[in-house]
């Protein structure tokens, strides 16, 4: 029988079947003994065969190919990667400028992890009830920089109906994987749109301005009639192990198109003359802290290598 992961627990797995019945299974000792490259073998997405065994015990021993995932740095284990989701239409990267702020570098890196599948993305900035005219000021820099490269992004309120409707429509017949740091309303926003599903929300901490986690696992969930959301744990951090450092430019949309246009065809864009992407950050097209993510993604990349050369 058919299936599809809906959470994974570590040694146990949600699937559920073509029925829409949910059960839950383990997986196959085979898989266990396998050399895979990531820190977990199955992740949320994953469409897999199952077999029910005498005891009732339904096992999973087939894991069909995906047509994409989004990976990143193992959380526990820092030279390892770690799939967050798979067989994704859509990434929605909730964030907010405030309460707490989230890093642009964080956004930047998420989107590079979709860009290398090809997966569409959407920059949703939560609490704009919230802001005051600093918050305004950055949030019309934040639509500005990610707009003028091709990004769909706006700001809601999660309690304001015309804003519920505006994300439902994104996430009509889609599979969407939600992202963002912890507090930035992930939770509060599916609430509002599926009041039923009654997903646990937190406080922002007042001593670091910071979310607690209220999501422990990866889930996903049909918010409405064909439309999934992919809900995961508040992520601080977003590394990206899957990369070599002559690859980032690639998933850098603005960096991309002009690529070719540099003197060298393995041209870093760092410290090389005649770079198109150098030229591009002098005279303001490219944004200083697109630029910026760019550079750190690199540094992580390399620090990573360093140690498992060690």
């Amino acid at each position: 029988m058919k299936g599809k992961v809906i959470q994974t627990t570590g040694s146990w797995y949600q699937v559920s079947l073509e029925n829409k019945q949910t059960v839950n299974a383990r997986l196959k000792g085979k898989f266990k003994l396998e050399n895979f490259d990531t820190t977990n073998p199955i992740a949320v997405g994953d469409e897999v065969e199952l077999i029910l065994l005498d005891n009732n015990e339904y096992v999973i021993e087939k894991i069909f190919p995906r047509k994409n995932y989004i990976i990143r740095q193992s959380p526990r284990h820092k030279t390892q990667r770690h799939i967050v989701a798979s067989n994704i239409d859509e990434v929605l990267i909730i964030a907010s400028i405030s309460q707490p702020r989230t890093s642009l570098g964080f956004i930047d890196r998420v989107i590079a992890a979709a860009e290398c599948y090809h997966i569409a993305v959407t920059i949703i900035i939560n609490k704009k009830d919230l802001w005051k005219a600093k918050e305004n000021e950055i949030a019309a820099t934040w639509i500005n920089t990610y707009s003028n490269i091709g990004y769909s992004i706006f700001a809601i309120n999660a309690f304001n109906q015309e804003d519920i409707a505006r994300v439902r429509q994104i996430l009509t017949d889609k599979t969407c994987l939600l992202t963002g740091h912890s507090g930035v309303g992930k939770s509060t926003l599916v609430n509002q749109i599926n009041p039923n599903l009654n997903l646990k929300t937190g406080q922002i901490s007042n001593k670091w301005n910071k979310g607690k986690h209220t999501t422990t696992f990866a889930t996903s969930f049909e918010i409405f009639d064909n439309a999934f959301i992919i809900d995961t744990p508040g992520i601080k951090e977003f590394a990206l192990l899957h990369l070599e450092p002559e690859e980032v430019s690639d998933y850098f949309v603005e960096m991309r198109q002009l690529k070719n246009q540099c003197e060298y065809s393995n041209c870093m864009h760092i410290n090389e003359p005649n770079c198109a992407v150098l030229t591009a950050l002098a005279k303001d097209k490219i944004a200083i802290s697109r630029y910026e993510s760019y550079l750190n993604i690199i540094d992580n990349i390399e620090a990573i290598n360093y140690w498992e050369r060690k």
